[in-house]
């Protein structure tokens, strides 16, 4: 188990916990496999050599994602939201979107797994939906995206790489 540095709401530094699925220090080249590599359909790097064989398999299930019921617990996440994100993908993401993001909480289950976007672009407009869905109608919209989330999981086998 390790600790990511992430912004919560309000821009507020949170420690988010996973298992480590990736060699040690990873994040720390993160700007240079993203400058090689580019990104995948989904947002993902292309050949991303940092992770692990068994990090494959935990992500693979989502199993990396265990520990961070503890930030739930914390109340530092809520179930739906956006993913609390690194320093360097918030560096792609428009800076409106960036400050939208900051007014709430970030979530376990995001947005992308009920639109299951490619691009990063098709992944920033998911998140602006979601949010200004859930800014008029909060309750309704996590109900809605908790239940196309788990759709697409079981039935479309959306899974993360």
């Amino acid at each position: 188990i390790f600790r990511m540095k992430r912004l919560g709401k309000n821009g507020k530094p949170i420690n988010v916990y996973k298992l480590r699925t990736m060699q040690a220090y990873s994040e720390y080249i993160q700007d240079y496999i993203y400058d090689t590599q580019q990104l995948k359909k989904g947002g993902k790097f292309n050949n991303d050599f940092r992770i692990t064989r068994i990090g494959r398999f935990l992500r693979k299930y989502w199993l990396d994602e265990l520990p961070m019921i503890y930030n739930l617990m914390k109340g530092e996440l809520k179930l739906v939201g956006v993913r609390p994100l690194s320093n360097h993908y918030l560096s792609l993401y428009p800076q409106e979107l960036v400050k939208k993001r900051q007014q709430f909480k970030p979530g376990l289950l995001p947005p992308f797994y009920a639109d299951l976007p490619e691009t990063l672009d098709e992944i920033i407009a998911s998140e602006n939906r979601y949010l200004d869905r859930y800014a008029e109608k909060p309750m309704a919209t996590d109900l809605q995206y908790f239940a196309k989330v788990i759709s697409n999981i079981i039935f479309r086998q959306a899974r993360s790489q």
